[in-house]
């Protein structure tokens, strides 16, 4: 089988279990599914294959976690946003009846690639402290990209487990990506100044919109 991601039918015909089966290992946090943008289940035929095999590592067992919770501003922090989602996390972690390991937290763009509490994260990964990332959605983890953090995370075996799997919609932080991603690109066909020159210019334009209010 040359798949990397399988179904949860096939999933259960390749450990000969039913599907009922699989749905509960998942709410027992022993063998977590990704989820497809139309939120169906798919599964890792590599964790398959180590659940067939007892001489092969069995990530589903390793209940060692990591939390991760990420807000885009200071504004946010004060208002308990962090505090907020490490208790919603800790809340399932504990009901999951995973080992928290750390708890980590950025106070960042999601499309900052330097934030310190995520390096940290990935360390812990590389270093095998934990089976698990626990995230409230996958925008905390990631704007953009969030594919490519879970497979660079599963290739240590580790798993990512989203408790929301719809992106929330927070209106400024949308307008901030917004705004670094049009810095990125203006600086670099206008170089520097005129990069942060159009981004002064969009952070206007959305203040402008948000007092005056969109024209029907």
């Amino acid at each position: 089988m040359d798949e990397q991601f399988v179904s949860i039918g096939k999933a259960a015909k390749m450990l000969g279990m039913s599907i009922d089966g699989l749905r509960k290992w998942e709410r027992e946090g022993r063998l977590i599914p990704v989820r497809t943008v139309t939120n169906h289940r798919r599964y890792r035929v590599a964790d398959l294959r180590a659940l067939m095999h007892e001489d092969a590592p069995d990530v589903a067992k390793d209940t060692r976690c990591l939390l991760y919770a990420r807000g885009s501003t200071t504004k946010q922090q004060d208002a308990g946003n962090l505090d907020g989602q490490l208790g919603r996390l800790t809340a399932f972690a504990t009901e999951q009846r995973w080992t928290v390991v750390a708890a980590l937290t950025d106070v960042a763009s999601g499309l900052n690639e330097k934030r310190r509490g995520l390096h940290r994260l990935l360390d812990l990964a590389q270093q095998h402290q934990a089976g698990i990332v626990a995230v409230e959605s996958q925008d905390r983890l990631a704007r953009f990209g969030f594919t490519y953090l879970e497979s660079y995370l599963h290739a240590f075996g580790v798993r990512v487990v989203v408790m929301e799997h719809t992106v929330k919609d927070d209106q400024q932080e949308l307008v901030e990506d917004l705004i670094a991603i049009t810095t990125s690109f203006s600086a670099r066909i206008y170089g520097k100044r005129g990069g942060k020159k159009m981004g002064s210019t969009v952070r206007q334009a959305m203040a402008t919109l948000a007092q005056e209010g969109v024209p029907e």
